[in-house]
């Protein structure tokens, strides 16, 4: 299995900062600020056991359209924000800002304006998934509840690829099942997770092939919200309706336990 602190980058390279598209698109005000842009931007961070010497995950953007390179490293990068070691990028992400953990910010000068998108996008991305409370507005609880479901599953699915011992175990044992998350009467707002015979998928939207063996599904968005921010009980939220176990509730009671770990390495 991977170290815990490359455990906790991979799920930052490949569930967490992929959510930089999700909000750059979704938000009205910040998707005007990628509208005719045509750049490339990552975040990565100094790694000697590193192939090419640094991981990171980059993202390419011509006229609001993205491409998102999870784990991957750009040598064309308009905008880096590069990271002393793997521990600084953790640290940073989870808000532990200090100057040991500042990036360089290689490029910002040069390219003023995809620094300046990049960056309001990083403290909005970084709002939501740190908010202690569910915000007002119904178009951004929609978009903190896709942010997380998007996470949790990308980061089931990195743990399980990275080989940690019991998500690991797990998939192996495991025939082919999708898992899913879902919202009533917000369709958009969905995710999914294969898993067949030690290997995974995450995938956005609902899973259409066939239907999905297990569904976390919540009656509203202010549902979901309480059991992603913990403010709620599972227990008590599916004795009110609030949460409904389509399938075996031990299942239900085995992807909780997963969402958690991942929480506890993206949030600390």
């Amino acid at each position: 299995m991977a170290s815990e602190a490359v455990l906790t980058n991979k799920i930052f390279l490949t569930a967490a900062l992929p959510l930089i598209r999700v909000i750059g698109t979704d938000v009205p005000n910040l998707a005007k600020m990628y509208e005719n842009m045509h750049a490339v931007f990552q975040l990565s961070a100094i790694d000697p056991d590193s192939p090419c010497g640094k991981v990171g995950t980059h993202f390419t953007v011509n006229n609001g359209e993205w491409r998102v390179c999870a784990d991957k490293v750009a040598t064309n990068a308009f905008v880096d924000l590069e990271f002393k070691s793997i521990d600084a990028m953790n640290s940073f992400l989870k808000g532990k800002i200090s100057p040991a953990t500042l990036p360089k910010m290689k490029g910002a000068l040069k390219h003023p304006k995809v620094f300046a998108a990049l960056m309001a996008t990083l403290l909005k991305m970084s709002s939501v998934l740190t908010a202690k409370t569910p915000p007002a507005a119904e178009e951004d609880k929609q978009l903190m509840v896709k942010c997380y479901f998007y996470l949790l599953s990308s980061g089931i699915s990195q743990l399980n690829k990275q080989g940690h011992e019991a998500v690991h175990d797990w998939a192996l044992k495991s025939p082919d099942r999708v898992y899913a998350w879902a919202v009533d009467n917000h369709p958009e707002v969905s995710a999914y997770l294969r898993v067949k015979a030690g290997k995974t998928r995450a995938g956005r939207g609902t899973y259409k092939r066939a239907m999905p063996f297990f569904t976390m599904r919540f009656d509203s968005l202010d549902s979901a919200l309480g059991i992603l921010m913990s403010t709620d009980d599972m227990l008590e939220s599916t004795k009110a309706g609030k949460l409904i176990m389509d399938g075996a509730p031990e299942f239900g009671a085995q992807i909780g336990d997963y969402m958690m770990l991942v929480g506890s390495y993206a949030q600390g």
